[in-house]
Order: C-alpha cells, then sequence, then structure tokens
C-alpha cells in the first residue's frame, strides 16, 4: 500500500469505515463490488481505505494499489500496471505477456489497439488473481488518471459482482473532465463515498491524538483555520510541535505556546519542507521528476549516483515525514509534497533536467514508455516550445517510435509532431518519423489529422517501405470515413509505385480485397484476395497470406458455398498457429469456422471450434473476441437446445463490454428462452436492455432480436404486429440470405393464421429456393414446414420434424409437430394427432418451454387428446430445485472440494463459465460461500438416498433440457 499519513489516527469516520469493511467482508465470502471514495485533497480518503483494510485482517484479501500521476496522465493504463505491479519479475504467462507487451517484444498486428489489448489483459490478470484469492484493488487519484485507465476501472465495476474483487477508485472534485464526469454518473449512487469535512468534535480528537494532549481553546481555535481538513491539521500541529508552539501539561493537556501558524496547507507543507537540508532536498526535487511513487534505482539513475550513496538522504527525508515505503519503492507521503516540491522548480529548469532524466534513463535501458514520461514534460506543451528537438531526441524517437506508437499513441503524436516539425522535409529521418506520426494520428482517431501528414510526407517519400504505411494509413482513413472509393483509389496509386516488393504489393491487395468486401463486391473481393494471396506465397509472408484467406474464405461462404469454405478457414488456421502476431486474427478465424460448421447442421464440430476459440481468447485475454466466442457458443448451443447452457454462455461477458451485434444478439436468445419458458418480465426486461444497442446498428438485421421481439406481440395477441417485425427485415435487410432464413418458418407459420395465403405464399417459394439444391438439413425441413404449413399437409409436416431433428435443431421439430397433429384432428386422423402431440410435448417439456407445453395441452385438451402423468413444466426460482441440470453437475463438483480450474477441465468448459455458473448457485440457494454450497449438496445427497431406499426402483433424477432455435451464428 502507499505511504500513509493519519492512518494511525483516522477519527471521525465512524461509518464510512463501518461501510467498507462491509464491502471487505463480503468479498472475502465471494461477493464483489465497487466503491467510488471523493473528496478534497488531504481529506483522507486514502488513510481510510488503509485504516478499513487494516481492520479486517481476517478476511484474507489480497491487497493492489495504483494511483493516477499528474506527470504520468498521458501513458495509457499507468495506475493499473504499476498498482498490479506487473513490472516485477514474475512467471505468470499474464504477466509476462503484459511486460512483452510494453517492451515491443511481443509481435502485434498492424493496426492493431495496444492499449486496448493491454486492457483486456490486465481483466484478464485481475480476474485471474481474483481465481486465486479474494482481492481488493484501489486505484487512487483518479483525476490524473488517463481515459484508458478510466475506461477500464468502469469495466471491472460492472463485472465485480461477479468474481471475489471490491474495485476502490478515489478522486477529488478536480478536474472536471468528460470522462470523470461519465464515470460519476454511471456509478451507483450507493457506492459513492462522499468524504466532507471533519466536525468540530473530530478535529479535537484528532489534535489531542496527534498533539499527545487534550488541547485547549487556542490550540483549537487555531486548529479551526485548517476547514476540517486531516492533512492541514496534521501539518498545522506538526508545524507547532518543530517550533514549540504548543507544551504538554502534567494534567494531560495541550497549550498553545505561540499563535503563529502557517495560513494555509501549503504553507503548512513548506513549513515542513523547510527542516530538509539542502543536498537532502536536492534529492527530493530529481525524486519529484519521476511521480509521487518511484523506484530508488530510477532516482540513482537521475542523479548519476550509486543507490548506497542515497541511503543518508533517503534516510532523512523519511525521518522528517516527507517519504516513506510505497510498495517495493518509495513515495511521498503525500501527493501535495510533491507538488509542492515539484512547483518550487523554474519551469526552464524543470524541463531540462526531465530531457537529462529522460536521456539517463533511455541509456540506462528503461523501457519507452518511462523515457516518454520525462521527454513529454521536456518538451512542454505543442505551442509552447520555440527551439527545435535535439539530436539525441530525433535519434531515440527513431529508434522507439513503432513500440511507442502502439503503447501510448497519444504521447507519441505528441513528441512526433515536434520532431517532424524539427527535421528537414528532405532528411531521411523526416519520411520515417512523419509515418509514425500519420500512423499515431490515426490510432487517435484524428485522421483528418493523419491524412495530411501523410499526404505531406508522400511528396518527399521514395523508399518503398514508407509509400506502403503512408498509403496504407491513407486508405485506412478514408475507408473508415465512409470513403472507400477513395479508399480503394489510393491503394491503386501505391500499388502503381515503382520498385514495389511482392510483400508490400500482398499487404496493399489484402486491404484492397477487405474494402471491396465491406462494400458488398464479392466477386471482385474475391479476385483480389487471391490475386494477394499469390503476391503473399512468393514473399512468404504469412501475415498477408492468413488476411487473404480469410477474406476468401468469408466471400465462399456468403456466397453460399459454405463447405467449399472450410479448406480456406484451415489453411489460414494453419498459417496464422506459429505466428505471435496474427492471434487476433487466428481468433476471428475460429470463430468464422465454428459459425460456418454451425450453418452446416455441423454441430458436434462447430461446438468444438467455437470452444477453442473461447478458450484461446480467455488465454491472450482478449474480450472483444472473447464476447464473440461465447455469442456463437451460446447462438450454437441455443440451437441445438441446450438452452441452460446457452444462457450461461451469452452472460458470461457484461453487455456494455460487448459489441452492439454482440449485444443484440445474446439479449435476444435470452429473450426468446424467456418466452419460451413463460418469465416474460425477464423476457421484455432483456428487450428492454437491448434498445440502445440496437439503436447503433440501425436497420442491420440481428435474427434472434428479431424473434423475440416477434415473441413479445404474439404473446400480446397482436399477430398482425408479430409478422410484420419478421417480413420488414426481408425487405430492409441487406445482409446475407442465412441471416434471413432462420426467420421464414416462424413467418409462414404466423402468415398462415393472420395474412390468408399470400405472404405465405412467396415467403415459402423463398424457402423452397435456398433448399433447391442444398443438401444441409436445417434448409430442407425449412422447405418442408413451411410447404407443410400453407397446404395444410401433416405428413409433410412429419417429414420436417425428422428432418429437424436430422439437423440438430429440436425447437422446430417440435413445431412442425404440433401443426402436424393439428393437421390430423382436423383429417380425424386421431391416433396419428395423438403421436405427435405427444413428441411435442415431450420436446417442448425437455426444452423447459413452458409456454409451449401449456399452449399445445389447452388446445389438444379441447379436441379430448391428453398427455399422461407429467411433471410440473416451471422451474422454481429459488432453491435446490430452481438449479439447471449443468448447476447440479457444478454443484456436486463443488461438493468434491474441486476448483473452479479443476471443475472446468472435468466439463470441458472455460473457467469463467464455471465461475458464472457458481455465482448463479450462490445466488439462487441464498448462500454465500463455496461450503454453503458443499453442504447443501450434500443434504440432498443424503435425501435422495434415503428416498430411494424408501421407494425401491423410483427413478430418481433431473429432467434434461435441451432445445433449439432457429437462429444463425454470425459474426
Amino acid at each position: 500500500m502507499p505511504p500513509g499519513t493519519t492512518a494511525d489516527t483516522l477519527v471521525g469516520r465512524d461509518s464510512e469505515i463501518t461501510t467498507l469493511t462491509g464491502l471487505i467482508r463480503e468479498v472475502a465470502r465471494g461477493r464483489g463490488s465497487s466503491v467510488l471514495i471523493e473528496g478534497e485533497p488531504g481529506i483522507g480518503k486514502s488513510a481510510l481505505v488503509r485504516a478499513a483494510v487494516a481492520k479486517v485482517p481476517e478476511a484474507g484479501c489480497q491487497v493492489f494499489w495504483g494511483a493516477g500521476d499528474e506527470l504520468g496522465q498521458a501513458l495509457p493504463l499507468l495506475p493499473f500496471l504499476d498498482g498490479l505491479r506487473v513490472r516485477e519479475p514474475s512467471t505468470n504467462p499474464r504477466r509476462t505477456t503484459i511486460v512483452r507487451l510494453l517492451r515491443g517484444e511481443a509481435a502485434a498486428d498492424r493496426g492493431t489497439d495496444v492499449p486496448a489489448v493491454l486492457a483486456e489483459q490486465l481483466l484478464a490478470l485481475v480476474a485471474e488473481q481474483c481465481a486465486v484469492q479474494p482481492t481488493i484493488l484501489v486505484i487512487d487519484d483518479l483525476q490524473w488518471a488517463d481515459q484508458a485507465s478510466i475506461t477500464l476501472w468502469g469495466r471491472l465495476a460492472r463485472s465485480a459482482r461477479q468474481v471475489p474483487l471490491l474495485l476502490v477508485g478515489m478522486m477529488r472534485p478536480a478536474p472536471q473532465r468528460d470522462y470523470l464526469l461519465a464515470l460519476r454518473r454511471a456509478v451507483d449512487g450507493a457506492a459513492r463515498l462522499q468524504l466532507t469535512e471533519l466536525t468540530g468534535a473530530a478535529v479535537a480528537d484528532l489534535v489531542a491524538a496527534l498533539a499527545g494532549g487534550e488541547p485547549d481553546g487556542n490550540l483549537l481555535r487555531l486548529a479551526g483555520g485548517a476547514a476540517g481538513n486531516p492533512l492541514y491539521v496534521t501539518e498545522l500541529v506538526a508545524a507547532l510541535a518543530r517550533s514549540s508552539g504548543f507544551t504538554l501539561t502534567e494534567a494531560g493537556g495541550a497549550e498553545l505556546a505561540s499563535g503563529s501558524a502557517p495560513s494555509s496547507l501549503s504553507a503548512a507543507i513548506a513549513d515542513r519542507l523547510g527542516f530538509v537540508a539542502g543536498p537532502v532536498r536536492e534529492v527530493l526535487r530529481a525524486a519529484a521528476l519521476l511521480g509521487t511513487d518511484f523506484a530508488v534505482p530510477d532516482l540513482a539513475i537521475v542523479l548519476g549516483r550509486n543507490v548506497a550513496d542515497l541511503i543518508p538522504a533517503v534516510d532523512e527525508a523519511c525521518a522528517v515525514g516527507v517519504l516513506a515505503e510505497s510498495g517495493h519503492g518509495l513515495g511521498f507521503r503525500h501527493p501535495l509534497i510533491r507538488a509542492a516540491l515539484y512547483d518550487e522548480m523554474p519551469a526552464p529548469v524543470r524541463a531540462a533536467w526531465h530531457l537529462d532524466a529522460g536521456r539517463a534513463l533511455a541509456e540506462a535501458g528503461a523501457s519507452a514508455d518511462r523515457v516518454a514520461r520525462q521527454m513529454l514534460r521536456a518538451v512542454g506543451e505543442p505551442g509552447d516550445r520555440t527551439e527545435p528537438v535535439d539530436d539525441w531526441m530525433l535519434s531515440w524517437l527513431a529508434r522507439t517510435a513503432d513500440p511507442l506508437v502502439a503503447q501510448a499513441p497519444g504521447v507519441a503524436a505528441e513528441l512526433l509532431t515536434q520532431a517532424v516539425a524539427s527535421s528537414p522535409a528532405d532528411s531521411a529521418p523526416h519520411g520515417w518519423l512523419a509515418s509514425r506520426l500519420a500512423d499515431a494520428l490515426y490510432r487517435i482517431g484524428d485522421r483528418p489529422a493523419a491524412e495530411q501528414v501523410a499526404n505531406r510526407a508522400l511528396d518527399h517519400v521514395t523508399e518503398p517501405d514508407l509509400l506502403v504505411d503512408l498509403h496504407w494509413t491513407l486508405a485506412q482513413c478514408r475507408m473508415l470515413a465512409g470513403l472507400s472509393a477513395e479508399s480503394l483509389a489510393t491503394l491503386d496509386r501505391a500499388l502503381a509505385s515503382p520498385g514495389i516488393s511482392a510483400r508490400h504489393r500482398a499487404r496493399l491487395l489484402v486491404l484492397a480485397a477487405r474494402t471491396h468486401s465491406n462494400l458488398g463486391e464479392l466477386d471482385k473481393a474475391g479476385r483480389v484476395a487471391a490475386s494477394a494471396l499469390a503476391a503473399a506465397s512468393e514473399a512468404g509472408d504469412n501475415w498477408a497470406m492468413g488476411w487473404a484467406l480469410h477474406v476468401l474464405a468469408l466471400v465462399t461462404s456468403v456466397q453460399g458455398r459454405m463447405a467449399d469454405a472450410l479448406p480456406l478457414f484451415d489453411r489460414a488456421l494453419a498459417v496464422t498457429q506459429a505466428e505471435p502476431a496474427l492471434t487476433d486474427l487466428r481468433l476471428l478465424l475460429q470463430i468464422n469456422k465454428a459459425v460456418t460448421l454451425g450453418d452446416l447442421d455441423r454441430y458436434e464440430e462447430a461446438l468444438a471450434a467455437a470452444g477453442q476459440a473461447r478458450d484461446l481468447a480467455d488465454q491472450v485475454g482478449t474480450t472483444f473476441r472473447l464476447a464473440q466466442a461465447h455469442c456463437v457458443l451460446g447462438q450454437l448451443l441455443f440451437q441445438t437446445g441446450r438452452w441452460d447452457d446457452a444462457l450461461a454462455e451469452v452472460e458470461m461477458v457484461h453487455e456494455d463490454l460487448k459489441e452492439p451485434a454482440g449485444a443484440c444478439c445474446d439479449l435476444g436468445i435470452a429473450a426468446v428462452i424467456s418466452f419460451h419458458r413463460g418469465e416474460v418480465d425477464a423476457a421484455r426486461d432483456r428487450l428492454a436492455a437491448a434498445v440502445p444497442h440496437a439503436e447503433r446498428l440501425g436497420h442491420r438485421l440481428i435474427t434472434s432480436l428479431a424473434l423475440a421481439r416477434s415473441l413479445n406481440c404474439e404473446h400480446d395477441g397482436a399477430l398482425p404486429e408479430a409478422l410484420a417485425t419478421l417480413t420488414n427485415a426481408f425487405d430492409s435487410s441487406t445482409e446475407e440470405v442465412e441471416e434471413i432464413e432462420d426467420l421464414l418458418p416462424d413467418a409462414v407459420r404466423i402468415a398462415v393464421q393472420t395474412d390468408g395465403t399470400g405472404t405465405a405464399q412467396a415467403l415459402a417459394d423463398q424457402a423452397a429456393a435456398l433448399a433447391a439444391e442444398s443438401e444441409i438439413p436445417h434448409r430442407q425441413a425449412n422447405a418442408l414446414y413451411c410447404r407443410g404449413l400453407l397446404d395444410h399437409d401433416a405428413p409433410r409436416l412429419l417429414a420436417a420434424a425428422e428432418r429437424y431433428d436430422d439437423a440438430g435443431r429440436p425447437l422446430l421439430s417440435a413445431k412442425a409437430l404440433e401443426a402436424a397433429a393439428e393437421h390430423f384432428v382436423d383429417a380425424g386422423d386421431r391416433s396419428q394427432a395423438r403421436d405427435a402431440f405427444t413428441r411435442a410435448v415431450e420436446v417442448y417439456t425437455s426444452l423447459g418451454a413452458a409456454t409451449d407445453v401449456a399452449r399445445v395441452q389447452a388446445t389438444f385438451r379441447a379436441h379430448g387428446i391428453r398427455r399422461g402423468p407429467h411433471a410440473k413444466h416451471r422451474r422454481a426460482q429459488s432453491g435446490w430445485d430452481s438449479l439447471t441440470a449443468a448447476e447440479i453437475k457444478i454443484a456436486a463438483f463443488v461438493q468434491e472440494g474441486l476448483s473452479n480450474p479443476e471443475i472446468a477441465a472435468r466439463l470441458m468448459l472455460s473457467r469463467r463459465t464455471v465461475a458464472t455458473h457458481v455465482s448463479h448457485i450462490l445466488k439462487k440457494l441464498d448462500v454465500h460461500s463455496r461450503t454453503d454450497i458443499a453442504r447443501e449438496a450434500a443434504l440432498r445427497t443424503i435425501a435422495s438416498r434415503l428416498a430411494r431406499a424408501g421407494t425401491p426402483g423410483r427413478p430418481v433424477g433431473a429432467v434434461s433440457r435441451r432445445g433449439v432455435t432457429a437462429h444463425r451464428p454470425h459474426v
């Protein structure tokens, strides 16, 4: 933890301490939460958290503590990197990956957002730490944190309840940045603590504790000028003690001896620093250049001295209360003390010293981000510097531009802007620095500036590598701006450049192929991708080969030749296997391969591919791809009837962490399941949650969401509106046909009931056209089902049910059986009607589809057709009977004493999936720990054995719930 101020004399914060210790005890029981603590400087935010942690050592939590720093706020994620101590030596693979990314040693794909990758890795690291031990993660001084850190704090806050994590944030009221205001608005009011000034009685208690005696009236009146600020009171009393400003009486009182005292908090701090000797003050000024917390070796490097030579100065600084231990280094006892030392140096002196410090750190082998932290303060704001950047700094930027642009593009843009302005346009370094500046500006979203820099550089650059880089940046800028035609023109000019190598040609062609694909020009995209593949193969460029094969696979799949796409996916996966820089592409390929296998009804292979993608995404910490993998798994499980497992997958990642399409898809799946299970309120809550995500997508079709909205209308008896919800997609969607085909069965079913035969006939014809030359079972089943509904053909509907069974889609099989039973009744064939009815109810029951079971039984009861005795269909909402089959299985493993990783290995699930199941079990059983789960499972086992002993031969077990929907996976 950081150095203390008043931790031992904390007063007046009883209610806040009670709140925090309660949260700590809860996280020790496995229930995570987050809290944001606000207050002015010196009000005691850090002291409060330290005191709370110290009060409950029995909680057994591990504590990580990071802080924003005014000097380092331009560097992404610095509070988390420092707080989680990722730079310390470790054998943890996750920590090793993060360090390699920071050093630029881990290869990254061109255009990779390294800060985003780091954020994903840090999210995964926090999850891993929580799996080992309940965790308290504190981020102090959020007001100085960068936007990426604020965003990461918010993401952790939203997921904290799912893991044993207490996330604490602390911040001052100022500065008022937009993203800080957004964080305040996003945090639940119950999770915010506002620290205000101490009461008069609390100030008196604090003075008594600090002075060692009960203060008299004069001392209290003097302390009253501190406005209830604990740090100010502490510094005031310390200043009086140094000057013998009060005396202790034999009666145990503290009497003011002199009325002289510092007039402000800054004056009180200056008074403390006034007692520091000159040589010690010089060391402290150098430390102030490094930030509130610093490593002693770095201080020695900056001063050009040995660590041993610094020991006397450091000891004295600690003795007078300026420095204290902080983690594995040192830190100023309060940021205001560092600020006082830093601000007393003239600005030109500070700038020169920062430059010298950066150079010394660079020559000592420090990472680019640590050097850049000094360089930023050396050059000042872009408009403040009139002198050109010196040769050493230009040379350093030329060497480190790539990792710096990747890790901290904002910092790189600021430094490179001045470097480019300082180098002649016709000089060798200028073109390289300009290309890196254009890339940095593109990454931070300033596309107009990136285009301007790139265009200017193209007037002078002749080196092929730089020409390709600059044209690449221009093309990306124009494509993201919706100017794909201009992007293609830029790429054509680059491809026409003289002396272009096969590698450069391949990479430019890849970008052109992707652009054509985005424009919907599939034939052209395929031809260009084939050319890119040939050029990449000639150059031996795995990056270009992988992307070219990916474009070819997607184009082939979208053109309806899905079986032909699979070998292309496999070739691309083989190419990317040994390239760390292509991990994200490998994930994308694996996900899309799973989608394609699902389209072919090859579900066993699809689930295996999606599971591999999920495990790889979990391993490399890519939340964006992890959410996509969980989404595809959810859809596949949904289609094949494993609804409980599907729900676990789609709820694995918080919706705010997903892309809009993924969030809509997952919420749609969950809503469809809820409607079928009679949980209407839950279904409508999910539809409401999807609204803001859907608004961002415009008219883009998300099949599961369209089905859920249609079911909502059906529940209200609004069949025309239910039909319109589905058919509007046919008119407005520009997606491939596979997206639309999964709406056809329900659309025809509703159309037959409401719209006569016109609409139903047109839709059935579409289904027939899709099935005409296809061997895919679900397409053939769709055609049979739609035609059977239209023609009231019961045998055809039975054939559809059988083909849906072949496809592995039981929900639609049950619907076909239900429709067949109705038409057998109309034809007077009660025997076949009863058989189809019974089979439909069995499938609906296996899905837990209480709504469908109730509807079918009510319909056929009117015809005198009933099913024999059966179990109740509505699942309990709490208690043991509310657990799903998967949850019961996991509870049994918990009873055996298995950890989450061990359970995940047994069931071939991800650790996060198991953790989500355990969280659901705790909530449903209303218990607090794994021990409680084990006890409940043991009691259930005993009761089950007694029941079997008392009633021999009685079947014991849970009904398996399997089901399906007509939703197609899509990424």
